[in-house]
């Protein structure tokens, strides 16, 4: 340190020619040289971009190509399965329609006034068939929203398992009963349906609403929201009503001793008609399901065949311009 003037610096002096001279020489040195890619290194790196782009677009159409036959066997089987439901439906309805009409004929109250109401609603336990279970779902939760907003408790009873599938998230805790795979093992049939009714008598809901799919024809259907007649209700009628309705009748032996087993009948026939519509209307669904996925997936092979074909031909092309190139080159 000197004298009052603090620490001594190293004098700084600028860069000479010499110097510069050498940094450039020791730069060109160190740093790696930048060529141009050759002619031939460019052509095979066009030719392993078009065999990728090929080979990726090849998988895919063969991927598309098996979708499309399993598409269009499905359709076949749900064709075929769709003749025989309809059959059985032709033959069930006119069993179920006479204790239906009789039922109908007794004073009722479309919007229920009081008293829990019990949904039931028949799905599916499979999909690929369109929205046949989405639209009984949404018609299920529509209907329950509007009940609960008038102040009346809702308990689901749903028939397949994509129904309760749909439902589950928002309204498990609304859930006395379901019923999965009761009709895939064997055809729907009055037997499985007095079955599954026997659940629903247990429970001797005092409103019941009913929510199926109603077969039109094989292109449309409709989803249906209709009331059944419950014991409670009938309890809560004017005998003199039900007396005038039931005239036209005759019964052996009395109502007064038959009147229980004939509701249980109703139930039955009932869900038994509901079952054998939802299950046809299921079935000629998922045909036109099929029929449109296969039609789309032909649509999708048709555009990567011509893909496929554009790359193919762009590396022939490649390879011709290649080939001339090197031969006016010698």
């Amino acid at each position: 340190l000197a004298q009052g003037r603090g620490p001594i610096l190293p004098e700084f002096r600028a860069p000479g020619p010499h110097s510069k001279m050498l940094a450039r020489a020791a730069m060109s040195l160190v740093r790696p040289a930048v060529r141009a890619p050759s002619t031939l290194e460019s052509a095979m790196a066009n030719q392993a971009r078009f065999a990728a782009t090929m080979k990726a677009v090849k998988i895919r159409m063969r991927s598309v190509k098996n979708i499309q036959k399993i598409t269009k066997a499905m359709k076949m089987v749900a064709a075929a399965k769709l003749r025989h439901d309809q059959k059985r439906m032709e033959i069930g309805l006119p069993f179920c329609r006479p204790v239906q009409d009789l039922f109908q004929r007794l004073p009722h109250n479309d919007k229920p006034d009081k008293g829990p109401v019990t949904m039931l609603t028949v799905a599916s336990d499979k999909g690929l068939c369109g929205g046949i279970n989405t639209f009984a779902a949404k018609f299920t939760r529509l209907n329950l929203y509007e009940y609960e907003a008038s102040g009346l408790p809702v308990k689901l009873f749903i028939h397949g398992s994509k129904g309760t599938a749909a439902l589950q998230r928002l309204f498990a805790d609304r859930f006395t009963t379901t019923i999965a795979e009761a009709g895939n093992k064997h055809p729907v049939n009055f037997t499985s349906a007095c079955a599954i009714v026997e659940r629903l008598i247990r429970h001797n809901p005092e409103r019941l609403r009913l929510t199926f799919n109603e077969f039109i024809s094989v292109m449309s259907y409709e989803t249906r929201h209709v009331e059944m007649i419950t014991k409670a209700q009938v309890d809560q009628m004017d005998k003199m009503d039900v007396s005038k309705a039931m005239d036209v009748y005759s019964f052996e032996p009395p109502t007064t001793e038959c009147w229980d087993d004939l509701h249980e009948f109703y139930y039955a026939c009932s869900f038994y008609g509901a079952w054998l519509q939802s299950a046809t209307s299921e079935q000629s669904s998922r045909m036109s399901a099929m029929e449109n996925a296969s039609k789309n997936a032909g649509e999708m092979f048709d555009a990567l065949e011509l893909q496929y074909n554009r790359a193919r031909q762009a590396k022939i092309t490649t390879e011709l311009c290649e080939i001339i190139s090197g031969a006016s080159a010698v």
